[in-house]
C-alpha cells in the first residue's frame, strides 16, 4: 500500500499548494489591474512615468516638470536651459525610469494620439501599463521571497509569509501607486537570495565571491532606483565587512562597486547640466529636517532658504518616534513582522539563521537613518518608505519566532488539529483589512465600469489628456501646481508654480528667451488645500504671495466676486490669462487661459 507520507506526495501537495496561490494571486492581480484601478496617485510615479516617456520618444533622460530650482541651478552652473520640451532630469534616479521607458516604448506609449483617453473613461491606459509593470515586479518578488525563506527555515513558513504577502493591502497600493516599490523589493530580494547563498558557502568551505558579487549588483540597481536605499548598501556593507574572511576585503570590493556604477552615471545625468553631483537631489533633505521640500524646488531663488538645520536634534527624534510609532504599517500592517526584533534575542540553533537576522538589523537600522534625514511626509505611502522591503524577511523571522513559542504549549493528542492553529489565526487577522475592503472597493469598481474611478480631486486626466492637450502645443509651458500630472496626461512641458508674482514674470521672460510660450496656469486643490486658508493668508503658508490665484476656486464656489479681480498687485495675472476654464466643477480645478479655449470639461 502506498505511504500517503512519502515525499512525493508531500512534493505533489506543495506543487498544487503553490499552483493555487499562483492562481489566487494572478486573479487579485486582475482584479487591481482592471475593477479596483483608479489610475497612478503619486506625485513621483507621474514624473518619473514622464521621464520614460521622454526616453521612449528619443528625448534622453530629460523631463517635462521643471522645477523653478532648476533652473537656478542649471543657471549657477554658467550655462542656460536648451529647451522646456528637454529640460536635464536631475532629481530622480534613473533606473524605475528607465524601465518604464522601455515598457512605454514597447506599447508605442510615445504615440500621444494612440493613446488618447477615451471620452467615456476616467482612466488613462498608459496608467495601468504602469501599474501593471509593478505587479509584475511583486508578483515575481514574491516568488524570490519564497525561494529564500525556503532555504532559510522551511516550505511551511516560505508558504505562509508568499500568502501574507500576496494579502497586504500596503504592497498592492504600492503596485497600483506607479511608486518604484515594487521593483525595489524585487532587487532587494534578489540580492539577500545570492547573499544567503554566500552564507551558506561558508559552512560548506566553498568559494562565496561570485555569489557576494551578484548580490552586490543587485543592492547597486537598487541604489539606481533610489538614492536612500544607498543607506541599506552601507548595513550591507558593514556586514559583510564582518562576516566574510578576510575581514574588510569583501566590504572594499563592495564600495568599490557601488562607486564604479553609481558615480559615472551621476556624473552624466546630474553633473554636466547642474554642476552639481546630488542635482536637485540634495534638496530632498529637507523634508526630513523639517523644512518643506516643495517649498524649496519651487523657488527661483532657493539660496535664500536657510538649511532648517536649527532645532536638528529635536527634528531626528521626533522623526524618529514617528517611524517607531508607524512600524507596524509601515511593515505591510502583518501581525508577525515586528516580532523579528523578539526573535533577536532567541538562540536559533542553526548559526547561519543566527547571523542572518543581524544582517537585516544592520539595514533596517541605517534604512531608518535615511528616512528620518529624507523625511516621510506621506506617511506608509511615500517615496521615501523603504521598510517595506524589508518585510518579507522579518515576516519569516516573526513566524519562526511564533512557531517556536507555540511548541512550547502543550496540546493533548486528542486536539492535534490545533497544531497549526497559530498560523492560522496569524493569517486572518493579518489579511484581514484586505479581504473586509475588497468587497465595497469591487462593488465600486463594478458599478464604474469601463468609466473608472479616477484620483480626484487632485488629479483628472480627462481635462488634461483632452481639453488641456486639445488647446494648447506641445512647445507651449504651463504653470502648474501639479506639473507631474500636466506632463504625464496632457505631455506638456510644465512649471512647478513658483513662490510669488515676480517669479511667474521671471519665468515668462526665461520663456520667452527660449523662443517658448506660457499658454497658462493650471490650479487644482493640491494648492489650496495644501494649508488652511487662515495659515495661507498670514505669514507661513506656502502659497501665501499667491493667495488671490490659488484660492479663487473659493471664491468661484461661494459664488463670491474673484480675487483676482479684486486684488490690484494680480492685474499682470488677471490681464495676460484672462480666460478661466473651469476643467473639473464650479472653478474646482481651472485653467487660466491666455487664449479662449474651444471646448470645455465635462
Amino acid at each position: 500500500m502506498a505511504n500517503n507520507n512519502s515525499p512525493k506526495n508531500a512534493d505533489k501537495a506543495l506543487a498544487y499548494r503553490l499552483m493555487t496561490l499562483f492562481v489566487i494571486l494572478l486573479g487579485l492581480a486582475v482584479i487591481s489591474l482592471f475593477i479596483t484601478f483608479k489610475g497612478l496617485s503619486s506625485p513621483r510615479a507621474m514624473e518619473q512615468a514622464q521621464i520614460g516617456k521622454e526616453l521612449a520618444s528619443g528625448n534622453g533622460y530629460s523631463t517635462k516638470v521643471i522645477r523653478p530650482a532648476a533652473i537656478w541651478q542649471i543657471k549657477q552652473n554658467g550655462k542656460e536651459p536648451a529647451s522646456f520640451n528637454q529640460f536635464p532630469e536631475t532629481y530622480h534616479a534613473p533606473l524605475n525610469p528607465l524601465i518604464y521607458g522601455s515598457v512605454i516604448k514597447a506599447v508605442q506609449g510615445n504615440d500621444t494620439q494612440k493613446w488618447r483617453m477615451p471620452k467615456n473613461s476616467n482612466i488613462y491606459g498608459l496608467d495601468r501599463i504602469i501599474a501593471a509593470t509593478c505587479t509584475l515586479f511583486f508578483i515575481a518578488a514574491i516568488g524570490v521571497n519564497y525561494l529564500l525563506i525556503s532555504r532559510i527555515f522551511d516550505n511551511t513558513i516560505a508558504f505562509i509569509t508568499a500568502i501574507l504577502l500576496m494579502f497586504c493591502q500596503l504592497m498592492w497600493q504600492f503596485a497600483q501607486s506607479g511608486l518604484p516599490q515594487m521593483l525595489m523589493l524585487l532587487l532587494f530580494s534578489l540580492a539577500m537570495l545570492h547573499l544567503w547563498k554566500a552564507i551558506e558557502k561558508t559552512q560548506e568551505d566553498k568559494s562565496f565571491m561570485s555569489s557576494i558579487l551578484i548580490a552586490g549588483f543587485f543592492m547597486c540597481l537598487l541604489a539606481l532606483t533610489h538614492w536612500i536605499t544607498i543607506w541599506i548598501y552601507i548595513g550591507f556593507t558593514v556586514f559583510c565587512a564582518i562576516f566574510f574572511k578576510p575581514k574588510g576585503v569583501v566590504a572594499t570590493i563592495l564600495i568599490g562597486m557601488l562607486a564604479v556604477v553609481v558615480l559615472p552615471i551621476t556624473y552624466f545625468i546630474y553633473t554636466i547640466p547642474s554642476g552639481s553631483s546630488l542635482g536637485m537631489a540634495f534638496y530632498a533633505i529637507h523634508d526630513g529636517l523639517g523644512f518643506s521640500e516643495d517649498y524649496l524646488l519651487r523657488s527661483l531663488s532657493p539660496e535664500d532658504q536657510q538649511l532648517g538645520i536649527q532645532g536638528l536634534f529635536v527634528q531626528i527624534i521626533s522623526s524618529t518616534l514617528s517611524q517607531l510609532s508607524s512600524l507596524y504599517g509601515n511593515l505591510g500592517s502583518i501581525l508577525v513582522a515586528p516580532l523579528f526584533f523578539i526573535s533577536l534575542i532567541h538562540p536559533f540553533r542553526n548559526k547561519l539563521i543566527r547571523s542572518f537576522r543581524w544582517l537585516i538589523l544592520l539595514m533596517v537600522f541605517f534604512a531608518s537613518i535615511g528616512m528620518t534625514l529624507y523625511g516621510t511626509r506621506d506617511g506608509v505611502m511615500d517615496s521615501n518608505q523603504v521598510l517595506i522591503l524589508f518585510t518579507p524577511l522579518m515576516t519569516a523571522y516573526g513566524l519562526a519566532m511564533l512557531a517556536i513559542l507555540w511548541a512550547k504549549v502543550q496540546i493533548n493528542q486528542s486536539m492535534q488539529m490545533l497544531r497549526n492553529a497559530h498560523f492560522i489565526i496569524i493569517i486572518f487577522i493579518s489579511i484581514g483589512p484586505m479581504l473586509f475592503s475588497l468587497p465595497l472597493n469591487l462593488k465600486r469598481g463594478l458599478s464604474a465600469g469601463k468609466v473608472g474611478i479616477p484620483h480626484t480631486p487632485f488629479y483628472y486626466p480627462p481635462s488634461l489628456n483632452r481639453l488641456v492637450a486639445d488647446n494648447t502645443s506641445e512647445d507651449e509651458l504651463i504653470i502648474s501646481d501639479t506639473p507631474w500630472a500636466v506632463a504625464w496626461y496632457a505631455n506638456r512641458p510644465a512649471l512647478w508654480l513658483p513662490h510669488n508674482l515676480d517669479q511667474i514674470k521671471a519665468i515668462e521672460t526665461i520663456a520667452q528667451d527660449l523662443g517658448s510660450n506660457i499658454s497658462g496656469i493650471h490650479i487644482t486643490p493640491y494648492s489650496f488645500n495644501s494649508d488652511p486658508i487662515i495659515r495661507t493668508a498670514g505669514a507661513y503658508g506656502q502659497y501665501k504671495d499667491l493667495f488671490p490665484l490659488v484660492y479663487g476656486a473659493w471664491a468661484a464656489q461661494a459664488k463670491a466676486p474673484n480675487f483676482l479681480a479684486s486684488h490690484p498687485d494680480f492685474n499682470h495675472i488677471k490681464q495676460n490669462y484672462k480666460y478661466p476654464v473651469p476643467l473639473l466643477y464650479a472653478n474646482y480645478m481651472t485653467f487660466y487661459s491666455k487664449e479662449a479655449f474651444s471646448a470645455t470639461a465635462r
